[in-house]
C-alpha cells in the first residue's frame, strides 16, 4: 500500500481506509491560506513544509453558513450532520483515495467537485466518500473551493488591481486543484494523462466552466455531470439563483453595494482586514433579505465569454461526457388554485406562453383537474437540459451518455431528490440513514461500475462484479436514449414528453436556430 509519498511541497503520509487496501490522504493543501491579502485573489502557491505531513484528518470547510446548524433542514438530515465541523479560510486542500501499491501504477483518476449552489458544500461530504470507487482501481480526488461571497465577489478595486484574475475565485480554485493533480498525482499511483472531472449540482456548473475555459486545455480527458444538466444551460435558472452568466460590470456593482451596505467598507483593502466570520454572517443576512447570492460571471480572463456560447458553437474541450438527472429534481410547479391562475403564473415564467404551457399539461394529464394538471405540468430543468445536451453533443459528433435516476427512496416521501444519485454512483448507501435494501445495493453496484468504466475508458460499458456484462448503455442517439436507474437498470428508448418538448421549443430553440 502506498501509505507515504511526496508532493511538490513535501512528504505526506496517509491512513488506511475502512478497506485497508485503500490509502486515504486527507487535507493535502494545494494552495495557500486565502485570508488577509489573499482574500479575493487567485489561489497562491503552498509554502513547502519540512518532514512528513500526516494527512489523517479532513480539512476545514471553506467559509459558509454552518452546515447542519438547522437540524430540521432536509440536507442536514441527509448528509450535513456535523454542526461543529471546522471552518476556515485556510482550507484549499484535496482528499485522495488511492488503491495504488506503487507510484508506477498509472491508475485512472477521478477529480470530484462538490455542489451546493456555489454558496455552500464541501469536499468530504459523506455521500461521495471515494473508497468504493477507489476499490475498482481508480484514484479518487475531491477538491475544495471557495463559495459564496468569498469565492465569487467582484468589485471595481479587484478589476483594477488584479486584472488577470478579477473574479470567479471559486472557479480558479478548482483549476488550481486540477493543475496540482496534473503535476502530483503520479506520486499517488495515478495517471496524469487519464483524468476525468466530475461534479454534481453547482459542481456540474464547475465542470461546464472547466470544459469551456480556454485556460484549462489538457487538464482532463473526460467529464461527468450529475443532478446538474441545467448547469449546461444556466440561463434557465432564475437570476437570483444562477441565471445567465452575468457581466463583470454587473457583478462589480453587486459587490460594491454589498461592501458598502453590509460590511461598511468602501474598498477591498478595508474588507480584507475584516474577520472572515463577520463577512460570512453578513453574507447570510444579505442572502436572506435579498434572495440573491454571489455567482459566476464572464470575467474576460478565465471565461472570455458565456460558457453556453462555447457549448453551442462547439468550442468546449472535446471530451467524452456522461450526464443525467434525478426524476424529482428542482421543478417548476405552476402556482394557483384555478387553471386561470396557473396560466397567469405560466405567463410570468415563460414570457407570455402560459396558456400553451397549461394546455399542453391538460393534454398530457387527460383531465382538467387542477392537481392533475399541476403534476403533469412539472417542468424539470434538468430533464430538459439533459435532453438538449445529448442532442447537441450528438450533433457535434461527441461521445455522450445520458441517464435518468428514479429508484424508490425509503425513509420518507422525498422521491428521487436532487443529488440522491450520489449515494448510488459512489456506492455509499451504508453511510445513509435511509433503510436501503438489497435491490438498492444492486442498483448502486451497477451505477458505480458504469461510472468506474467511464472514468477508465470514456465508455461506461463493461462487467458487473459477478463477471456478467452490465446492461448495454449506448451513446445518446436520435434525441432519446437514456440509461434508466430505477428499481431496475435498463435502457430507455422513449423520447421526451410533451412538456419537455414545449420547454425546449420556448427556451432552447433560439440557441440552435439562430439566423
Amino acid at each position: 500500500m502506498l501509505r507515504m509519498t511526496k508532493t511538490e511541497s513535501g512528504l505526506v503520509r496517509g491512513v488506511a481506509g475502512n478497506n485497508a487496501r485503500i490509502t486515504v490522504y486527507k487535507g493535502i493543501p494545494f494552495a495557500a491560506d486565502t485570508s488577509g491579502e489573499n482574500r479575493w485573489r487567485a489561489p497562491q502557491p503552498v509554502e513547502p513544509w519540512e518532514g512528513v505531513r500526516d494527512c489523517y484528518v479532513f480539512p476545514p470547510i471553506t467559509m459558509q453558513k454552518t452546515p447542519g446548524e438547522d437540524r430540521d433542514a432536509f440536507y442536514s438530515k441527509e448528509w450535513h450532520v456535523e454542526p461543529e465541523i471546522a471552518m476556515s479560510e485556510d482550507s484549499l486542500a484535496l482528499n485522495i483515495w488511492t488503491p495504488a501499491n506503487s507510484t508506477d501504477d498509472k491508475l485512472p483518476v477521478y477529480a470530484w467537485i462538490f455542489g451546493g449552489g456555489l454558496t455552500e458544500g464541501y469536499s468530504h461530504e459523506m455521500e461521495f466518500d471515494g473508497e468504493h470507487m477507489a476499490s475498482r482501481g481508480i484514484v479518487v480526488v475531491s477538491i475544495a473551493y471557495r463559495v459564496n461571497v468569498f469565492g465569487f465577489l467582484a468589485h471595481p478595486d479587484l478589476t483594477r488591481d488584479q486584472p488577470d484574475a478579477p473574479a470567479n475565485f471559486g472557479y480558479l480554485d478548482v483549476k488550481a486543484g486540477l493543475e496540482w493533480i496534473k503535476r502530483n498525482i503520479a506520486n499517488f499511483g495515478g495517471d496524469p494523462e487519464n483524468i476525468t472531472i466530475g461534479g454534481q449540482s453547482a459542481g456540474g456548473l464547475q465542470v461546464m466552466a472547466m470544459m469551456a475555459s480556454p485556460t484549462t486545455e489538457g487538464l482532463f480527458q473526460r467529464a461527468t455531470v450529475q443532478s446538474s444538466s441545467g448547469g449546461c444551460f444556466p440561463a434557465v435558472y432564475p437570476p437570483c439563483f444562477f441565471g445567465p452568466y452575468r457581466s463583470l460590470e454587473s457583478c462589480e456593482k453587486q459587490g460594491a453595494a454589498f461592501l458598502k451596505e453590509y460590511l461598511g467598507c468602501d474598498t477591498i483593502a478595508e474588507a480584507r482586514k475584516l474577520d472572515a466570520f463577520f463577512i460570512r454572517d453578513k453574507f447570510v443576512e444579505y442572502m436572506e433579505k435579498t434572495f440573491h447570492r454571489f455567482v459566476q460571471c464572464v470575467d474576460g480572463k478565465f471565461l472570455p465569454k458565456d460558457p453556453t456560447d462555447y457549448l453551442i458553437n462547439d468550442e468546449t474541450h472535446r471530451v467524452p461526457f456522461l450526464t443525467g438527472y434525478t426524476s424529482d429534481e428542482v421543478n417548476f410547479y405552476p402556482e394557483g388554485d384555478t387553471l386561470e391562475e396557473m396560466v397567469e403564473w405560466g405567463d410570468k415564467k415563460l414570457n407570455g406562453h402560459g396558456k400553451e404551457y397549461i394546455d399542453t399539461a391538460i393534454k398530457q394529464a387527460g383531465t382538467t383537474d387542477v392537481e392533475a394538471v399541476r403534476k403533469a405540468a412539472m417542468i424539470n430543468i434538468n430533464r430538459t437540459s439533459n435532453y438538449m445536451i445529448g442532442k447537441l453533443f450528438e450533433a457535434q459528433g461527441r461521445p455522450v451518455y445520458t441517464y435518468e435516476f428514479n429508484p424508490t427512496m425509503p425513509g420518507d416521501d422525498a422521491g428521487s431528490f436532487h443529488s440522491s444519485d450520489l449515494w448510488f454512483s459512489f456506492e455509499t448507501l451504508a453511510n445513509s440513514w435511509r433503510p436501503f435494501d438489497g435491490h438498492h445495493y444492486d442498483v448502486a453496484r451497477k451505477m458505480c461500475n458504469y461510472w468506474s468504466n467511464f472514468i477508465k475508458t470514456g465508455n461506461p460499458n463493461g462487467k458487473d462484479n459477478d463477471g456478467t456484462d452490465l446492461p448495454y448503455w449506448p451513446e445518446y442517439k436520435d434525441g432519446h436514449r437514456n440509461m434508466n436507474f430505477f428499481d431496475e437498470v435498463a435502457l430507455s428508448e422513449s423520447g421526451p414528453d410533451e412538456v419537455t418538448e414545449f420547454i425546449v421549443k420556448i427556451n432552447y430553440d433560439p440557441y440552435f436556430n439562430k439566423d
